[in-house]
């Protein structure tokens, strides 16, 4: 690893692994500064193996059109400590995986797994989902006006309509969403003291693994009973369709037919879910850009994209080098591992015209990459899209304002995270 000159000072790299700084502005001031005078550096933090930091846009770019030369699977995909990757290898018999996602797939295994599922989320076969998704945001739109004005719009709203949406896709019983609501927390946000399983003083890294592999555990318990009924009696839902898939003439691996239910079933919900409170929360404090929606509904699909850039839910994944390469400039060696910052690059000046600045009409020869690039870009952005335009549809013809009615927080996790609680005030008209 050549790291002369490349090392960043080690207040930066404490940030970048400090769940905390996700949750207010330091982590954008940080990429702020790392954009301009370090974009590629290497972090050394404490209790952390090195890592480049990779915060530009076209360099993001780069290595995720390189699947070959950049692995998900072959250290862990999201920043874990030495402590915790030991113990997770302990307990596995060596690999650095407590489960086999989507995300933790490459190469031929990725894109066999990928295949199975990607017509059902394509467009065409969304648009014959749209009345039974519009019937479920105008539900949801519904309870939040019977609210008398205010509620919190994270967890009276935005938590359970991307959930109600994904549970009915995959053939889920409705009265289960509690359930899923908190495995996903407790997998996305694992060191929120709001939302995480309490961890004791002593042994802290053993019980996060723990409760970690506890999870997974119900999650496989529970799917693996729908996936049996599913074998015995399919019906047209993904459940179905994963249960009874075939991959090379064989039915999948349980490991990987559990990582599916799993990415969709929480992943599937949990990113929507931030985006849509995050173009809320943006359109509380600037009543301009609300006003200017009100006029031009037309521009709600450009406010979507823009909101999931603004809030961009999930901030980073880890890659590994398979080979010496080079990036930005900088020269990766084999087996390096690299943070791809993704809040980061859909802020980048060199790209985006005044990216501090949320438009609704924001428009542009250059996408956003929060549902990131290449092969492993994601299955359900589509979908969420769509489950976002609707529900704005249905709210924006029913309030005359919105505005913030207290102080709103954002949940502490450096993988996944977004607002976790927004109250706000709305007038009906």
């Amino acid at each position: 690893m050549t790291t002369t000159g490349a090392r960043l000072p080690p207040h930066i790299a404490r940030i970048l692994v400090d769940p905390a700084a996700y949750a207010d502005a330091r982590i954008h001031e940080t990429y702020r500064w790392l954009r301009e005078h370090q974009p590629l550096g290497l972090a050394e933090p404490a209790g952390y193996d090195p890592f480049w930091v990779v915060t530009r846009y076209a360099d993001l770019l780069h290595v995720s059109r390189n699947n070959d030369l950049f692995h998900n699977g072959d250290r862990a995909p999201v920043i874990v400590d030495k402590a915790s990757d030991d113990l997770i290898r302990a307990m596995t018999g060596g690999s650095p995986h407590l489960i086999r996602t989507l995300i933790h797939l490459d190469a031929a295994d990725h894109s066999k797994a990928r295949t199975l599922a990607q017509m059902w989320f394509m467009p065409a076969n969304l648009k014959k989902m749209e009345d039974r998704i519009r019937e479920l945001a105008r539900a949801t739109v519904d309870r939040m006006l019977s609210r008398d004005g205010r509620c919190d719009f994270v967890n009276d709203v935005a938590l359970h309509y991307p959930l109600r949406v994904v549970m009915k896709t995959l053939g889920m019983p409705e009265a289960d969403e509690l359930l899923m609501l908190k495995l996903t927390q407790e997998i996305f946000s694992p060191l929120d003291p709001d939302l995480a399983p309490k961890l004791g003083n002593d042994g802290a890294v053993a019980v996060l693994a723990q409760a970690f592999q506890s999870t997974v555990q119900v999650f496989g318990e529970y799917f693996g009973k729908l996936s049996a009924e599913r074998r015995a009696n399919p019906r047209d839902d993904i459940i179905s369709l994963i249960a009874n898939a075939r991959i090379d003439g064989k039915p999948l691996p349980p490991e990987v037919e559990m990582g599916y239910y799993i990415v969709i079933a929480a992943a599937g919900h949990d990113t929507t879910s931030s985006s849509t409170a995050g173009a809320v929360w943006a359109l509380c404090e600037r009543p301009d850009q609300f006003a200017k929606l009100k006029q031009s509904p037309a521009l709600i699909s450009s406010m979507v994209d823009e909101a999931i850039r603004w809030t961009t839910p999930v901030k980073t994944f880890m890659r590994t080098a398979t080979a010496d390469t080079e990036v930005g400039g900088q020269h990766i060696a084999k087996g390096d591992w690299l943070m791809l910052c993704y809040a980061s690059a859909n802020r980048d000046e060199s790209v985006f015209k005044r990216p501090y600045e949320f438009r609704v009409d924001r428009s542009g020869p250059t996408r956003h990459i929060a549902f990131g690039f290449g092969a492993h870009v994601c299955l359900g952005q589509h979908l969420a899209r769509l489950e976002m335009r609707l529900l704005f549809e249905e709210l924006l013809t029913r309030i005359k304002s919105i505005s913030l009615d207290g102080t709103p927080t954002m949940t502490q996790a450096m993988f996944v995270n977004g607002p976790k609680t927004l109250p706000v005030r709305f007038e009906l008209g």
